[in-house]
C-alpha cells in the first residue's frame, strides 16, 4: 500500500492512494486540480523514502471535491472579578481533496552559463595603481618613528621651567 506524508497549508497530513482529507479553504472550483509539492516522505510497499526535508521528484495531485463550514467554535473571553466577559464565534471553511496515484515529476536541470572573460580597460588598471600606491604610503607613514618624545599638553610648559 502506498501511503506519504504532506505539508499542506503549515500542517502534515497522511495521504494514501485513493483517499481524501480536509484541508484549510483552497480558492479553486469544485473538480480543478491542486498540485503538492511538499512531499515530505513516502512509502511504497517495501521501499521507504524519508526526504531533507523534501522527497525530490514527487508531488500530488489532488481534486478538490468540495467546500464546506465546521460547526460552530465559540471563543470565550474573560478576566475573574472585573465584570469582562466577552463571546465570539466563528466557523473555520474547509476543502476536501482526493488523491489519485502518486506521480513522478521530471527533474528540471539548472544551466548555468559560463561569464564572459571581460578585458580590464584603463580606467580599471590606473585605480587599482592608485590604490596600491596609497596603501604603500599609509603604511611607509605608520613605519616612521618621530625622535620626539610625546609630551602631555598640560606638562610640556612645566619641562620647559625646569630645564631652565
Amino acid at each position: 500500500m502506498t501511503h506519504a506524508v504532506i505539508e499542506f497549508a503549515g500542517k502534515q497530513y497522511k495521504v494514501e492512494e485513493g483517499s481524501s482529507i480536509k484541508v484549510p479553504h483552497v480558492k479553486g472550483k469544485v473538480g480543478t486540480k491542486v498540485s503538492i509539492n511538499n512531499v515530505l516522505y513516502l512509502e511504497n510497499g517495501d521501499k521507504k523514502t524519508v526526504g531533507f526535508p523534501r522527497v525530490a521528484g514527487k508531488k500530488l495531485e489532488g481534486e478538490i471535491i468540495s467546500h464546506g463550514r465546521d460547526s460552530k467554535v465559540v471563543v470565550f473571553k474573560f478576566k475573574r472579578r472585573k465584570g469582562y466577559q466577552k463571546k465570539n464565534t466563528h466557523r473555520n471553511e474547509y476543502t476536501i481533496l482526493k488523491f489519485g496515484k502518486f506521480d513522478n515529476v521530471k527533474k528540471q536541470v539548472a544551466v548555468k552559463r559560463a561569464k564572459k572573460a571581460v578585458p580590464p580597460t584603463d580606467a580599471k588598471m590606473k585605480s587599482a595603481e592608485k590604490k596600491e600606491t596609497a596603501i604603500k604610503e599609509t603604511s611607509k607613514a605608520a613605519n616612521k618613528k618621530s625622535s620626539a618624545p610625546i609630551i602631555p599638553l598640560g606638562k610640556a610648559e612645566n619641562i620647559k621651567k625646569k630645564e631652565e
